[in-house]
């Protein structure tokens, strides 16, 4: 096993990481989407109130019913309003946690590939580690053998 075993892994990793960077601004251009959705609804829920304020001083008034019919209708316009902007919100809401979901499995993928090159890379290390011992071993059998072959020639 050599360096060359890792390129695959290494490109994995690449791509891995791609992903990830991806999911992760997917995640926060939907989490944009949902602050941008709730800031509506809570504009909207903050005009109805000051509307209905407003108008419930007017009301006191004698002699306003055709007034009253308007503002009624405007009034139920603008919680049909507020009705679709919660659905807008929960929509938004959901396609984050679904965003969230993505960036934590490529996040999972990216560990998986660290981890897998941990492991070559370990392999690669005692394999050479071994190569190396099996090296030493060899220079010192023949030294000893020299030193022996030395030592019998003398007598």
């Amino acid at each position: 096993m050599n360096d060359d075993s890792l390129q695959p892994l290494s490109a994995l990793l690449s791509h891995a990481e791609r992903e990830r960077d991806e999911a992760l601004a997917h995640r926060q251009r939907m989490q944009q989407a949902l602050d941008a959705a709730q800031a509506q609804a809570e504009q909207l829920l903050a005009y109805r109130r000051d509307y209905e304020q407003r108008w419930t001083q007017r009301f006191a008034e004698p002699g306003q019913a055709q007034l009253l019919h308007s503002v009624h209708g405007f009034a139920l316009r603008l919680t049909q309003a507020i009705e679709h902007q919660g659905r807008a919100v929960a929509q938004a809401a959901r396609q984050l946690e679904r965003a969230q979901a993505t960036l934590q499995q490529q996040e999972l993928r990216v560990a998986s590939v660290l981890k897998l090159i941990e492991r070559r890379v370990g392999e690669i290390r005692r394999a050479g580690a071994r190569r190396e011992q099996r090296t030493l071993d060899e220079l010192a059998s023949r030294a000893a053998w020299n030193r022996l072959a030395a030592a019998t020639t003398r007598f």
